[in-house]
């Protein structure tokens, strides 16, 4: 992804933002929108562009007020916090992801851009959730990363889409595979969505994964694996009774809903 163009340094703040994309950090504040930091413009119902992208990116690496001041200017300018969180936090993730890979960013600046973007999620939780919440649909998932994850960004967008949707959701990082099972078989879950952010615990959670459904509280419950895992390697993904989880956290949650859907409408038209 060239074009996000994050520099290395965290210090130096004035030439991370000159070099980092086309804003001067200083010009951000909270009466100005993203048309004039930006450099860009968009309509009220349009998506945010790869300059958007780069924007909050180079904002996470300044500080969370920073981070703050563009999503608020983006809110100003009409997009809806569903649109920011899929186009422009997620994505923002993406490139930071993308440049610790490549080498342009060290681990300890992603992690510092990852926990930033993470703190909004939190900061905005309430009123995300009740932007566009529907009615309780009376289904239940457990959301669980692999034992002693570094980052839980991803998952924890994706809880709160499901939580907006409907759904009664339990989030959990586990701190070793024992933990892990026990959570797996803690309550009556519809759903259990496991999000895989590296291939350390693959095998573990694999041998495990026959023995956990079939002493889970619902013995039908429905298991989806995500995360970086699922998407860059999903060949190392191919355990039964699970399914892949694609798409953005809004396609997520409409995949795994309309997969309970079909499940309910077979049991009603089976004799």
């Amino acid at each position: 992804m060239s074009q996000h163009q994050f520099d290395r340094s965290v210090g130096q703040d004035a030439e991370r933002w000159r070099a980092g994309s086309s804003v001067n950090g200083k010009k951000s504040n909270l009466n100005v929108g993203p048309r004039l930091v930006g450099g860009t413009t968009f309509g009220r119902n349009d998506g945010i562009d790869k300059a958007q992208v780069v924007l909050l990116g180079d904002a996470s690496l300044q500080s969370l007020e920073e981070t703050r001041k563009v999503i608020v200017g983006w809110q100003r300018q009409g997009l809806s916090l569903m649109q920011i969180y899929i186009a422009g936090i997620a994505e923002s993730a993406k490139a930071l992801g993308e440049h610790w890979l490549s080498d342009r960013l060290s681990f300890a600046e992603c992690t510092i851009g990852f926990s930033r973007l993470h703190q909004m999620l939190h900061d905005f939780s309430a009123e995300f959730v009740t932007e566009g919440r529907l009615d309780p649909n009376g289904y239940s998932v457990l959301l669980m990363t692999e034992p002693t994850t570094q980052h839980g960004l991803g998952v924890f967008m994706l809880s709160e889409f499901f939580r907006r949707a409907g759904w009664n959701v339990t989030l959990v990082n586990p701190l070793d595979m024992n933990d892990f099972k026990r959570n797996f078989q803690a309550d009556w879950f519809d759903v259990i969505g496991l999000s895989l952010s590296t291939e350390r615990h693959l095998p573990e959670i694999q041998a495990a994964l026959p023995e956990l459904l079939k002493d889970c509280v619902n013995t039908a419950v429905q298991v989806f694996v995500g995360g970086p895992v699922a998407s860059f390697a999903p060949e190392k993904i191919t355990w039964t009774d699970t399914h892949l989880l694609k798409g953005n956290a809004l396609q997520a949650v409409e995949s795994v809903t309309q997969t309970l859907f079909n499940m309910e409408r077979q049991i009603n038209v089976t004799p």
